[in-house]
């Protein structure tokens, strides 16, 4: 029985070793693993030694920069310069001494359905009434005016009537005469481009835009340059887009010198500053271009006013010239009227005569204004703006 107690009791004691066994396994925790193998280390670069830990130099063999093989490339790439851009060559204008002759062919081809219509008419046999109404009616076709035409219709009318046979070379000497007198031989057709006190001399030069304003101040630029002139030009025409380039392109031509302002600016300003100029450089002339828009409109006709005054604090205007479009025939003078009443005009310069047979505007305008044709222009080109000479302008009327 003992025997038996005790295997029990060591049993128990065994089965309670095991047991404690098990839970200590569970409660211990699990190792850290094992530390990293330790890393290659490298030493920095040791960092050079001053005073006595310094190296003993070594002498090594040194080449200069001549002896030193450079690595191979392609050949030196050359830069280019950007290319300088040249100003314009200067232009030399044709002499305008017998400038209208040398183009008496080109006016002649336009206005020879005057003369030669005229000629035709009072070429025949029997003048009766029904013939001296054809006469008026070519005369007024040209627009030479009411009351112009009927004072040549009348002197014609007499004459022929004294001449009695009529050959055809005096028609043409008769004719010429009576044209001469209603164009005017006696008026001062110069450009007045020299004041009598001091430089420069000051010339504006107004009209419609579309009558070949900015360009006719250009060429006119050449005629005065081609006198020997020095210029400078006023683009005043400050409204219309690119009239200042265009201006500037006509003067850079010839040498002339352009003062110009912002687009949309003071009209006024930029002829004040354009007549500064003129006067400190030493210039002969200074040609104003002013806006030509809307001339009916009072804002235009104050501007101008505003222009001519601004530029008189400097000195008195010596010319004021108004271009007009010969082909616009009658309504020209209105415009002539408008510009009249506000500027004092003392020339007129005709344009586009080369495209039309009414040279009888001429007439027209100077009886209405009472101011002479000075200029007239004859086609595109630049030398096409000639001194309007009378005499050469009948003879182109009537042909030879």
């Amino acid at each position: 029985m003992e025997t038996v107690i005790l295997a029990v009791v060591i049993a128990v004691v065994v089965l309670g070793a095991l047991g404690g066994l098990i839970v200590g396994s569970r409660r211990r925790k699990p190792l850290p693993p094992p530390p990293p193998t330790t890393p290659d280390i490298t030493a920095p670069p040791a960092e050079p030694h001053v005073g006595d830990e310094a190296e003993t130099p070594r002498d090594e063999e040194r080449r200069t920069i001549e002896e030193v093989d450079l690595p191979g490339g392609g050949a030196p790439v050359a830069v280019e310069e950007p290319p300088l851009v040249e100003a314009p060559p200067i232009e030399i204008p044709e002499p305008t001494a017998g400038r209208l002759v040398r183009l008496r062919a080109r006016l002649s081809r336009s206005q020879n359905a005057l003369g030669k219509g005229l000629l035709t008419l009072l070429s025949r046999e029997h003048l009766d009434d029904e013939t001296w109404e054809e006469i008026e009616d070519t005369l007024l076709t040209a627009d030479v005016g009411v009351q112009p035409t009927q004072e040549l219709v009348e002197r014609l009318r007499e004459r022929v009537k004294v001449l009695g046979t009529r050959t055809p070379q005096e028609l043409r000497g008769l004719l010429r005469e009576e044209l001469l007198t209603l164009v005017g031989t006696d008026m001062d057709r110069t450009v007045r481009t020299e004041p009598e006190s001091s430089k420069p001399g000051i010339v504006m030069v107004v009209g419609v835009n579309g009558t070949g304003k900015t360009t006719t101040t250009g060429k006119l630029a050449r005629v005065l340059v081609a006198d020997g002139r020095t210029v400078v030009l006023g683009a005043a025409d400050t409204f219309r887009a690119a009239a200042a380039d265009q201006l500037q392109t006509w003067g850079e031509r010839v040498g002339a010198y352009t003062v110009r302002g912002p687009e949309g600016g003071d009209p006024a300003s930029v002829a004040f500053d354009a007549v500064k100029e003129g006067k400190e450089m030493g210039y002969d002339v200074v040609l104003i271009d002013t806006a030509g828009r809307l001339h009916t409109k009072t804002g235009l006709m104050d501007e101008l006013g505003k222009v001519k005054r601004v530029v008189e604090k400097h000195a008195p205007l010596d010319e004021v010239l108004l271009v007009l479009d010969a082909t616009t025939g009658q309504n020209g003078l209105v415009q002539a009227r408008v510009f009249a009443e506000v500027v004092d005009i003392t020339g007129i310069v005709l344009t586009k005569l080369d495209g039309t047979a009414k040279g009888g505007i001429v007439v027209a305008v100077q009886r209405e204004l009472g101011v002479p044709v000075k200029l007239i222009g004859l086609g595109e080109g630049a030398d096409d703006l000639a001194p309007f000479e009378p005499e050469a302008f009948v003879d182109a009327l009537i042909g030879d």
